[in-house]
């Protein structure tokens, strides 16, 4: 099995909602990003910042041009943050090509279309993509349950300040938001969440808000279970071996 990895070893904070802290970017799988690395805290912590600054400073953006020689000639901890970062990149460039991704979230489209209304294409075409991908974590999650603990406790341990000032160097512009969110996310454990369909849609209408989109009904919830269902029959072929190892249980 190939293996794919990269890498050797307004000033107005709209991330958040009071105390709630909205995953809102459509690369949302954290999990499954990181999951193959936990053998490599700031790799794995730093597979989730292009997703954490989309969210945190969408002004800024991790650049593959730019992160690059990173690789070659930083110190350790900048590599291990530009290599993490970069392998990001490459898992989203095959994961929302494969056929599998694109039947799975038009069936999830045509699912949540069919229960809020024929009428609502953008928002049901919106979340097909996104529930896919937050229902995939969801699964590994409840797959690898002491896996999601290390991830987390990873999160906890990360010097925030650190690969803050990592990504102002690699980073055509730079953030101070970075620093206050990676612990915001440790603090959220928002992926606890995806497996239960009323905490997935107040996890949703988070979303919603943020991108001016209607708030989602009650009703759904049934959906996001079937979704779910789907979801989960599914990963094996969403994360195919040719790109993913799914670890040992």
């Amino acid at each position: 099995m190939t293996r794919k990895q990269v890498g050797s070893s307004s000033v107005s904070f709209c991330a958040f909602r009071g105390s709630q802290f909205c995953p809102c970017h459509f690369g949302m799988n954290y999990f499954s990003h990181a999951i193959r690395f936990l053998d490599r805290p700031v790799f794995a912590v730093s597979t989730g910042l292009p997703d954490m600054l989309s969210v945190a400073d969408r002004s800024v953006r991790l650049r593959s041009r730019r992160m690059e020689p990173f690789l070659e000639t930083a110190s350790p901890f900048e590599t291990e943050v530009a290599a993490g970062a970069l392998q990001h990149l490459e898992d989203d460039a095959w994961f929302h090509k494969t056929r599998a991704f694109l039947e799975t979230s038009a069936e999830l489209t045509r699912l949540f279309r069919d229960t809020i209304g024929a009428g609502d294409g953008m928002r049901c075409s919106f979340l097909g993509h996104i529930v896919t991908e937050l229902q995939l974590d969801g699964v590994l999650a409840e797959r690898y349950p002491t896996l999601l603990d290390r991830y987390y406790e990873l999160m906890g341990d990360a010097d925030a300040v650190a690969i803050q000032s990592c990504v102002n160097r690699m980073a055509a512009k730079q953030t101070e938001r970075l620093a206050v969110l990676i612990p915001k996310f440790h603090q959220e454990q928002f992926l606890r969440d995806y497996s239960d369909p009323s905490r997935l849609r107040f996890r949703l209408n988070q979303v919603m808000l943020r991108v001016r989109l209607e708030s989602l009904p009650e009703v759904l919830e049934e959906a996001l279970a079937e979704s779910w269902r789907i979801v989960e029959s599914r990963a094996e072929v969403l994360l195919p071996p040719e790109y993913f190892e799914f670890p040992a249980r």
